[in-house]
This record gives C-alpha cells, sequence and structure tokens, in this order.
C-alpha cells in the first residue's frame, strides 16, 4: 500500500471524470450547429455571431446579447430519489431560454454546472443528455459545462445543477413592454405541468403530509403516477414564439412577454407591463391542470396562494395588439401550442387582477 495520500483517497475520482467527458460527448456535440466552433477537450467553448456562408447569414445591424441564469430548485431532489436523470436537464434549459425569450431573443449558446457527492459517468450522461435534449427543442448548442465532485459538501446520491444561457436580439427589436396599452389582449400558452418552481411546498404536502411515493397513483390524478406527473419537464417556447415573431419584422404586434415561473401570473406579469395598466385575467379562461388542483385540496392551500407559488397551466404569457389576437392565437396553435385568451390589459396601478 502507497504511503502517499491520493486525491481518489479524499472522495474524488480524474478517472471517472474522463470516463464521463467520453460518455457525454455525443450528446453536447449533437447539439452543435455551423457557428460552433468545435475544440473538444478545450478549456472554453467557442461559437460565431454569424455565419460564413451568404445562404444562412444573419445579417445582424445592432446585435445585442442578452444572458440568463439559473436551477431547478428542489425539483432534483425528486429525481434523485427515483433515479431518473434524464429530464431535469431539459427543466434546467427551459428556466433560461424561456426567459431570454421573454426579450425576443433567440438563443444561442448554453452552458451547464452540475455537482455531486460522487461522480458517477452513467448517471452525468443522463443529466447531460437531458440538457441536450433541451438545447434541441431551443435551438441552442451546448458547448461546455463543468462537473463537481465534492463529498464534502453534498449527501449521498444528492446532486445539483445550474445552467447559463446567452442569445441575442437586434436592438431595435427588444420587447420590453413599452408598447403595452389599454385593450391588448393577453394570450397564455398552456404549461406541461409544474414546471420548476413551488417544489418545496409539493414536497411538503405530498412527502410529509401525505407521505406518499413516487410510484403512487392518487385518485386525483386520474390514476397518473405521481413521479411522471412531478418530473414532467418544463416546457421550453423558443421554436412557437421565435417563429412567430419572425412574421411580424415591421410591425410590433406583441408588445411584451412573460415566464410565468416563481410568482406566477401575478408575480410575473406586472414585471413587463406599464405602471399605469393592469392586467385583468379570467381564472375560468383555461383548463387547471388536475395536479394543481390535487394540490390545493390535498394542503390545504389558498387559493390566492396557488396563483403566487404555481403557473397554474399557463406557462408563458403574451400581452398582443387586439387587432391581431385572432390571427396570432391561430399562428401558435399551428405551431403546435395550446393558447388561451386569458386577459385583457386596462387602465390600473400596474398589477395583476384575478377574476
Amino acid at each position: 500500500m502507497s504511503k502517499f495520500l491520493s486525491y481518489e483517497q479524499s472522495g474524488v475520482s480524474i478517472d471517472a471524470n474522463d470516463q464521463m467527458v467520453e460518455q457525454i460527448w455525443p450528446a453536447v456535440a449533437g447539439t452543435f450547429g455551423p457557428r460552433v466552433i468545435e475544440a473538444k477537450g478545450g478549456f472554453a467553448g467557442m461559437f460565431r455571431l454569424d455565419y460564413d456562408e451568404k445562404l444562412f447569414k444573419k445579417n445582424y445591424k445592432n446585435p445585442v446579447l442578452i444572458a440568463c441564469t439559473d436551477g431547478v430548485g428542489s425539483k432534483v431532489q425528486l429525481a434523485a430519489k427515483i433515479k431518473k436523470y434524464d429530464t431535469v436537464g431539459i427543466d434546467l434549459v427551459a428556466m433560461s431560454v424561456n426567459d431570454m425569450l421573454v426579450a425576443g431573443a433567440e438563443p444561442l449558446f448554453f452552458l451547464d454546472y452540475i455537482a455531486v457527492n460522487k461522480l458517477e459517468p452513467p448517471v452525468i450522461a443522463e443529466l447531460v443528455k437531458g440538457v441536450a435534449a433541451g438545447c434541441r427543442q431551443a435551438d441552442c448548442a451546448l458547448i461546455g459545462g463543468e462537473t463537481a465532485e465534492m463529498p464534502d459538501t453534498y449527501a449521498k446520491d444528492d446532486f445539483d445543477m445550474a445552467g447559463f444561457a446567452v442569445g441575442v436580439l437586434e436592438r431595435d427589436k427588444i420587447i420590453n413592454g413599452e408598447n403595452v396599452r389599454k385593450g391588448d389582449v393577453i394570450l397564455g400558452l398552456a404549461s406541461s405541468g409544474i414546471h420548476s418552481n413551488g417544489y418545496s411546498l409539493v414536497r411538503n404536502i405530498c412527502f410529509k403530509q401525505l407521505a406518499l411515493k413516487m410510484t403512487d397513483t392518487p385518485e386525483q390524478l386520474g390514476g397518473a403516477v405521481l413521479g411522471d406527473v412531478l418530473l414532467e419537464p418544463t416546457r421550453i417556447y423558443v421554436r412557437p414564439v421565435i417563429k412567430l415573431l419572425s412574421q411580424y419584422k415591421v410591425k410590433r404586434i406583441v408588445h411584451a412577454m412573460a415566464h410565468i415561473t416563481g410568482g406566477g401570473l401575478v408575480g410575473n406579469i406586472p414585471r413587463v407591463i406599464p405602471k399605469n395598466c393592469d392586467a385583468v385575467i379570467k381564472k375560468s379562461s383555461w383548463p387547471k391542470p388536475k395536479i394543481f388542483t390535487f394540490l390545493q385540496n390535498a394542503g390545504p392551500v389558498d387559493e390566492e396562494e396557488m396563483y403566487r407559488v404555481f403557473n397554474m397551466g399557463i406557462g408563458f404569457v403574451l400581452v398582443v395588439a387586439e387587432d391581431f389576437a385572432d390571427s396570432i392565437t391561430g399562428k401558435l396553435k399551428k405551431y403546435g401550442e395550446k393558447v388561451y385568451k386569458i386577459g385583457r390589459i386596462t387602465k390600473g396601478a400596474g398589477k395583476v387582477v384575478l377574476k
């Protein structure tokens, strides 16, 4: 036995890291487009803002870079609980790219950070496959990342994730809510479920109060497996919304957008409307996923609190010119979204009014 102490004896394996890099490379490279300058094993990822090829050249006039960072929160604990690692990476990408989409930005590239107790290459490979899947949905490249093995910081089987996205938009096309006016229509795009916010409350209700298992099939969920419902990945709205915006090169008919994350409709819409306007939302204008009714009744949770914590079935909001509301709805439905007219803009004090 060697008298020298090794890094591996301290809980960190360099060999496992090398194996992990080889296992994740196909998933990572699968997100590359022609703007990525490939440098496997490099210290940083490289990305061209434009193409050389005339056919695909973007011809930016006054490009603005936009950046976002976010995590998945305690949803990762549920993934660890049943060792299902292939979906939270999609959540990770969604939380950043949906945020930058609010300004009308096209995501360019993404970076991830994964911290674990013990580096198990197959587990990391599953996590990164999820990140890569999210990047493909958002049409952005996964050009780098970091995996940290920290046995003294994370308990056995624990892990955490953070993501970082960079996008681009023309300066004169930035959507910032300044054009919002009385009479505008509020369109809601359906969520895929809880998305990635409110999981501390979810875990409290489901596992502390009700003592449920992830494999249970509560009657209130229509026989669906609880774990499947809770781990349903966040919907990524990039493709349909970017495609929609590209249809209106001159007219500015989308006046504001909001990603409905922590704070719900009442907390996120006021971030993008003027202080002299209210957003009046009709709660009966869209169907609520069963999971929200289940959580509200089981808590029990006050309805006002539900709308402050969860998206309640609406994951993304567009405030649009009244005359274009029907045509925009039709386009978004054609692009695969479930779209609901959930309210209108009125004179007010910069808040959401639920009716």
